[in-house]
């Protein structure tokens, strides 16, 4: 079963290496997507593939790499896209 979502993730999240944490692992558990740093200081990042895999990746994003502080974390459905990879977007 599929399972596409959208998370704003608030806290100390950049500048701590955040994205390429999300990123080496979303590729670890075969999630597509892309993440981003978002110009209030959140990240936005969009996850999708197999439910299990999707819902391990959001319990990563819910701890973060050593350096970060999470301190939200919003959580919305989406509908699945069929990406094929997943990508660190630059504003």
């Amino acid at each position: 079963m599929k399972k596409s979502v959208r998370l704003y993730i608030k806290g100390l999240v950049q500048g701590v290496f955040f994205r390429a944490f999300v990123k080496e692992n979303a590729e670890r558990y075969n999630v597509k997507g892309f993440i981003r740093n978002l110009e209030d200081g959140r990240i936005e990042t969009f996850l999708e593939g197999d439910f299990k895999d999707v819902d391990k990746l959001i319990e990563l994003c819910k701890k973060g790499p050593r350096h970060s502080k999470i301190g939200d974390i919003e959580i919305k459905k989406e509908v699945f896209q069929g990406l094929k990879n997943f990508k660190v977007l630059h504003i």
